[in-house]
């Protein structure tokens, strides 16, 4: 069995192999927006990024240590982490015993469905993955007031991704791995939805029945969960950024 020191490293290592990827594929914002990542242990002390550090830069051991008050475990870092990225993780991490990890990003395609009155469409089956499963919390200005996160966390509920409106997209996993391919699935469908749209033709949607069907489908098959998706990632990172795991 691992002890906490390992168990904590191999998650500062996901963690850190997660801000690399979310680089890759283009879902970062300069040196804003965050993922997190509870330890193991009562204390609910989460993992979050260094404030001012870009997200291929990260590493396991730069990753700070913040605890539920939003103070980090070492006293000289206090002014590294990001007061928004506190307010947005800290909610999640409080309420939800079941995650692990949270991610948020401000990628284009996130924002522009965001700023779309009917949300997410079916119209693949990679948005078909969250029907009936994607929650919204509607915009409250800059993540700076604490008193947001129990508004923040009764919109998400017991659901794996949300899109915060006028804002960005959120997803939460039992793992690094689970959150990551949550992200990864909400914004490809994000992207599919601009393209297809911003044309200003007439989309198809699929009936009710097979949207419904296919949502079940993909939460059977447990796509999210399967280690080989996160194994190849990391493979990948291996080859083309090695010092993530540093």
């Amino acid at each position: 069995m691992c002890n906490d020191a390992s168990q904590e490293w191999e998650i500062r290592c996901d963690l850190a192999a997660a801000y690399r990827l979310i680089a890759h594929f283009g879902m970062d914002h300069l040196i804003f927006t965050h993922l997190s990542a509870r330890l193991p242990g009562k204390e609910r002390r989460f993992l979050l990024n260094p404030y001012g550090m870009m997200f291929d830069e990260i590493t396991a051991s730069s990753l700070v240590v913040v605890d539920p008050d939003g103070h980090t475990i070492q006293p000289e870092e206090e002014s590294k982490i990001s007061s928004a990225g506190f307010t947005i993780h800290s909610a999640v991490h409080m309420n939800r015993d079941d995650v692990q990890c949270v991610m948020h990003t401000h990628t284009l395609a996130g924002m522009a469905v965001a700023a779309q009155e009917q949300g997410l469409l079916p119209l693949n089956q990679m948005s078909m993955a969250f029907y009936g499963s994607i929650a919204y919390h509607d915009y409250e200005g800059l993540a700076l007031n604490l008193e947001e996160r129990e508004r923040l966390v009764s919109d998400l509920s017991d659901k794996d991704a949300m899109i915060l409106k006028h804002h960005g997209l959120l997803t939460v996993g039992r793992t690094v791995s689970e959150s990551f391919l949550n992200m990864y699935l909400l914004e490809q469908s994000c992207r599919i939805q601009i393209t297809a749209t911003q044309g200003g033709q007439e989309i198809a949607l699929p009936s009710d029945d097979i949207v419904a069907h296919t949502a079940a489908q993909f939460k059977q098959n447990q796509y999210n969960r399967s280690p080989r998706p996160w194994a190849a990632l990391k493979r990948r990172l291996d080859r083309i950024s090695p010092d993530y795991a540093t």
